[in-house]
Formats: C-alpha cells, sequence, structure tokens
C-alpha cells in the first residue's frame, strides 16, 4: 500500500514539474511578442497620455500635472449647450463617418462572404476569388484614392456617362470632395477588413445546420436570419471592430477625399500635430481613445468572442 501510494506522489510530482516546464516554456516563446507589444502599443500609450498633461507655452513643452490641454479641448462647449461646439461637431461627424462606412460594409462584406461560402463549392476557387478582392491592397491607399478622381470629377466619367443618357443636365458637383466620396473611399478600402472575418464564421458553419433548416420547412431567408446571422456574429463584431477604429482615427482619406474642406477628430489631430500642439493633440487622442474603447467594449458585449472562436 505505502510502495503504491509513494509511486502516485512520485508521478503527481514528476506532473507537476512537467506543467511547470511546459508552461515556463510557453512563456519563453511569448516573451518575443509581449516585448513588441510593450515597446510599439503600450510604451507610445503611455507616453501619449502623460504628454496631454504637460504644460505648452509658446512651443515648449513642458512635464507637468495639468488638465489645460483638456480644457482648451472642450473650451466652450457646456456654455454653447444645447448647441454643439466645434469639437462636439467635429466628434460627432466622426462618428458619423464611421456608422454609415459600417453598414455599408457590412452590407457588402457579409454579402461577399456569404456567395464565397454557400454558393462556391471548389476551394480552389474560393481562394482564387478571396485573392482577387485583395488586388486593390496591391497598391498604396492614396493611389486608390486618386483613382477616383477621374470618375467622380465635374468632367469625370461618371458625369459624363449621366449627362450622355440624359439623366442629369449638368455635373453633380457632391460626387467628389463630398460625404458621400469619403464614405465611398472607407467602403472601397476597408470591406475586405469586413469581409474576412465574416468569411472565417460562415467557413465553420456546419452545412448539416443548413440542410436541417431547409428541412423543417425554413426559407432561404429564415434560414439566414435564424442560423448563419447567429452563428456569424463573432465575424461581424471581429469585422466591426475593425472597420469603426480604423475609421474613428483615418485623417487622410477624409483630407483626400473631402478635399481638405471637412472635418474629422482624426484631421484635427494631424493639424494640431503639424502646429506642434502636442499636449491638445494628444488629449484629443485621448478622448478619441475613449470613445473608441467604450464602442469595442459595446461590441463585445454583443458576444463571448473568446468563446465563440
Amino acid at each position: 500500500m505505502m510502495d503504491g501510494m509513494a509511486r502516485v506522489s512520485d508521478t503527481t510530482g514528476k506532473d507537476a514539474r512537467a506543467m511547470r516546464r511546459g508552461r515556463g516554456t510557453a512563456y519563453w516563446q511569448a516573451a518575443p511578442f509581449a516585448l513588441l507589444f510593450l515597446v510599439f502599443f503600450i510604451v507610445p500609450l503611455v507616453l501619449t497620455v502623460a504628454v496631454s498633461f504637460w504644460r505648452f507655452d509658446d512651443y515648449v513643452l513642458s512635464p507637468d500635472l495639468n488638465l489645460d490641454a483638456y480644457r482648451e479641448v472642450f473650451e466652450g462647449c457646456i456654455d454653447k449647450l444645447p448647441s454643439l461646439c466645434v469639437t462636439f461637431a467635429t466628434y460627432l461627424s466622426t462618428l458619423r463617418f464611421a456608422l454609415m462606412a459600417w453598414a455599408a460594409t457590412l452590407v457588402l462584406g457579409f454579402g461577399i462572404a456569404y456567395f464565397l461560402a454557400f454558393h462556391v463549392r471548389s476551394v480552389p476557387v474560393q481562394m482564387a476569388l478571396f485573392l482577387l478582392c485583395t488586388v486593390p491592397f496591391w497598391t498604396s491607399n492614396i493611389i486608390r484614392m486618386v483613382a477616383w478622381v477621374p470618375l467622380l470629377g465635374r468632367n469625370g466619367l461618371v458625369n459624363q456617362g449621366l449627362q450622355a443618357v440624359g439623366l442629369t443636365t449638368g455635373p453633380l458637383d457632391w460626387l467628389l470632395y463630398s460625404q458621400f466620396s469619403v464614405v465611398l473611399a472607407f467602403v472601397h478600402l476597408y470591406t475586405l477588413f469586413m469581409m474576412v472575418p465574416i468569411f472565417n464564421s460562415m467557413a465553420r458553419i456546419d452545412r448539416s445546420l443548413i440542410e436541417a433548416a431547409r428541412d423543417a420547412g425554413a426559407s432561404g431567408w429564415q434560414t439566414l436570419w435564424n442560423v448563419v446571422i447567429p452563428l456569424c456574429k463573432p465575424g461581424i463584431v471581429i469585422g466591426s471592430i475593425f472597420v469603426l477604429t480604423i475609421v474613428m482615427g483615418d485623417f487622410v482619406t477624409v483630407g483626400i477625399m473631402g478635399g481638405q474642406q471637412i472635418a474629422s477628430i482624426g484631421k484635427v489631430i494631424q493639424v494640431q500635430m503639424s502646429y506642434l500642439q502636442f499636449p491638445i493633440a494628444a488629449a484629443n487622442a485621448v478622448v478619441l481613445l475613449g470613445i473608441v474603447l467604450l464602442m469595442i467594449w459595446a461590441l463585445t458585449r454583443l458576444v463571448d468572442i473568446r468563446r465563440e472562436l
């Protein structure tokens, strides 16, 4: 009996040591990625938050702990209520762009992913079509945006085509350097970020569930709404996080496609940086980060991504 207990104890001790060695190996394997995360994310983030509390006088930065930058960001906003101050209006404009781009990319990304996952049976054809969707990413974002100018300009192909068929009597000014062109560029640039996670979720759906829904008499729309969409929630949430976070901080697209006439919070931060107003720019960046984190938190409340994946 004692020998048996000793053997069990020895085996248990060996298992515990093996688990500790395995855990230590895992930590060492994760250490390079943790170091990169620390250097390129945590440290810049901490510095940004710190600079937002510094003092700024005549292009001189002084390490300090004050709220002057945040006061300047929201200066006069309370006094102007119920009207919107420039800061609130800019944040709302940025949020509106993000929501419009999110809705458009969700519809397009879901439709393309659904076609690839359920209507293209051959895996090589799926991969070929999937790679075809990545072709625009072989060029610079700026080049892809500039390519819209000869299409949407007053003398562009779209205006000429509309006038040629008699749909318009003159060029449409709102096609370029407008909110429409900004949202169009966002959809062009970021639909793939929405499509990929949704396609990944759809590819993992057991096809027997689709067949069971059809056998139970469900129509195509009922199957889509009650089977496909619930099982695609993780992909939809991940794609939504990608699109919303990128659009909220984007300033290049707004500047180029808006003709430098449309404000966004990313554009405001870029201008403040160009004028060396680092504490104010950092304060705006911290506020923007807080809003984006709230959006991510709200999205992750809809579905437990870690459990679903």
